[in-house]
């Protein structure tokens, strides 16, 4: 699952992708620096897996990771082709998740592609261009599914039905996101890849006295985006850049601390564009190894133990599962066991985000 991060050329992306994944992306004062899509695989920052690590003392600890993509400025008439426009279209299909990055800060150093900061103007060309390549495709559908449809076909006319409501909604400048669709009509527009139906968190980039609440550039975005369903994030990427220069821990905290922050922004981040994903973790806790597993929410007991093999879900017999809280309270598996709070679970258990488990199969 992917995280794509998009916005204007130089409101910060590659400086951000590079506090992400500590990978290199040339970060410069000038659009289209990045023009291949980079890809940084990130590890999600999770205190439980820390104190699994704690409790077992495994040989070693394997993290729940996304993969984040660091994608080429878009420009207004990119859906048009200008600028890079078609790469970046393409680059964003491919992901899941939409990370936008906003410029929310004045700074006279930093060019701005429209030469002013406004950061609702801003949203609006990246949608709208967005927007118009969905037209485009709803578009080209149309033309033969109304062929189809006059045909009597009963699953043409139902697509018709959900291709002239997407397209009367993108024609008021309103994203695919927004509609609802019941079952059915959702699995049609999925297989359509429209780019304004992926979810999306709006990152603020601040300066860094706005790291904490924020400010005036951040509340009109807030406002702007407050019928879409959507999350915003504050992140002062510049300072948070500095922060991931620093080797040390203990300076790192000290920094943090002196900007008014318990953590670093970019661990809120991760987690939100995990959560954005529509991911969450289960952990295998051993002497080997301690690992937390990324599964989509909803997932089944065998659609979990398959993430680990294919074998453990053809063959899945039972999982034995421990709720994270119940392992921390006990201290380990086998004191678990004896509490009587171990639970051995069918074919048809909805894993919950965190439970420590084991699978039983035969291959």
């Amino acid at each position: 699952m992917k995280a794509g991060i998009v916005g204007l050329p130089n409101v910060g992306k590659s400086t951000l992708f590079n506090c992400l994944s500590n990978a290199k992306a040339q970060s410069a004062n000038f659009p289209f620096c990045t023009i291949e899509p980079n890809i940084g695989v990130v590890n999600v920052p999770d205190k439980r897996i820390e104190k699994l690590e704690e409790l077992v003392n495994p040989e070693r600890v394997m993290p729940a990771t996304v993969e984040i993509v660091d994608i080429a400025g878009l420009v207004k008439g990119a859906s048009k082709g200008e600028g890079l426009g078609n790469q970046f279209l393409a680059n964003i299909r491919e992901t899941d998740a939409i990370l936008h990055v906003i410029r929310c800060f004045d700074n006279d150093n930093i060019i701005h592609v429209d030469e002013s900061v406004d950061p609702v103007r801003d949203k609006e060309t990246i949608d709208i261009e967005l927007q118009l390549k969905d037209l485009e495709t709803v578009e080209k559908r149309l033309e033969r599914v109304k062929r189809t449809a006059k045909t009597g076909n009963k699953d043409a006319q139902a697509e018709l039905v959900v291709l002239l409501k997407v397209e009367e909604t993108l024609l008021k400048g309103i994203s695919v996101r927004a509609l609802s669709f019941n079952e059915k009509e959702q699995e049609f527009v999925q297989s359509l890849q429209f780019i304004t139906a992926k979810p999306v968190l709006y990152v603020c980039n601040v300066d860094e006295d706005s790291a904490v609440t924020g400010n005036a550039y951040v509340e009109k975005v807030r406002e702007a985006v407050k019928d879409e369903n959507a999350e915003v994030i504050v992140l002062a990427v510049g300072t948070e850049a500095d922060i991931t220069e620093l080797d040390d821990y203990e300076e790192r905290q000290m920094f943090l601390a002196d900007i008014g922050l318990e953590e670093a922004g970019v661990a809120r981040l991760v987690r939100s564009a995990y959560k954005l994903l529509n991911l969450q973790t289960y952990f295998t806790a051993g002497v080997k190894e301690v690992r937390a597993w990324t599964i989509p929410i909803g997932s089944t007991a065998p659609q979990a133990a398959g993430v680990i093999h294919t074998d453990f879900e053809k063959g899945f017999i039972r999982a034995e599962t421990i709720a994270y809280a119940d392992f921390v309270t006990f201290g380990s598996e086998a004191k678990v066991k004896e509490a009587g709070k171990m639970k051995v679970e069918g074919k048809e258990y909805i894993v919950k985000d965190g439970d420590v488990m084991h699978f039983r199969f035969n291959v």
